[in-house]
């Protein structure tokens, strides 16, 4: 006779928390459209632009920390899963994070010790192929160094320029938005604080002082005062 084994999936439990403690009423607030394949963006994520000359340009993305102590909080990151050659002109990502994607992005390598590249247009997406790994295909072959999984190696979307590896940040999402993962995902309308306003700094996320820099901010005590 089979046995019963009892189950039951309560899922993440998220305390409700506040991010404003000015009035959020009189901050400077934007609706704008957040980029697929990122899955469940939390409240106080740093957000920045899709500047890419086509594919999903002028979408919102995750904001990408300059820090690669593997600790940090990166959503708009897909690491490389194998180590890619000093010339390719292709990556391997995991499937899901393929779909934080599409063909016409410009694409952006980097790890802990090579500067980040401009790959340039993603001319394709390869997700057929093999089952456990999808091939993204670029316009720019990589520029004579290897970037290697054991140096956190990782592509993203362009959203910004050379200074601070191409991503800076433009805001931050006011609440936690659903951008779906795998082929499902969609995105998300969502609003995005852009000024006059005073934080909670601990519900802020993927935050480091680049983006503060960006944002026009500073922090005082628990709190992150954007201009």
């Amino acid at each position: 006779m089979p046995l019963d084994t009892p189950t039951i999936i309560y899922g993440e439990q998220t305390d409700y928390k506040k991010l404003y403690y000015s009035e959020p009423l009189a901050a400077l607030k934007v609706p704008i459209t957040l980029q697929a394949g990122y899955g469940v963006l939390k409240i106080g994520t740093v957000l920045a632009q899709n500047k890419s000359a086509s594919g999903n340009v002028g979408k919102y993305v995750p904001y990408n920390p300059t820090t690669f102590t593997g600790a940090e909080d990166h959503p708009g990151r897909a690491y490389l899963v194998t180590d890619s050659g000093t010339t390719d002109k292709y990556v391997y990502v995991t499937m899901e994070d393929s779909y934080k994607f599409a063909v016409g992005d410009d694409l952006i390598i980097n790890d802990d010790t090579t500067d980040a590249e401009n790959l340039g247009a993603i001319t394709a997406i390869d997700r057929t192929s093999e089952v456990h790994r999808a091939k993204i295909t670029f316009t720019t072959a990589i520029g004579g160094t290897a970037f290697t999984t054991a140096r956190k190696a990782y592509v993203c979307v362009e959203a910004g320029d050379s200074s601070n590896n191409y991503s800076d940040a433009v805001g931050i999402l006011e609440k936690s938005v659903d951008t779906g993962t795998g082929e499902d995902a969609k995105g998300a309308l969502a609003t995005m604080i852009i000024g006059n306003a005073v934080l909670y700094t601990g519900m802020l996320k993927n935050i480091d002082a680049a983006a503060r820099t960006d944002l026009s901010a500073a922090v005082i005590g628990q709190f992150t005062y954007m201009r």
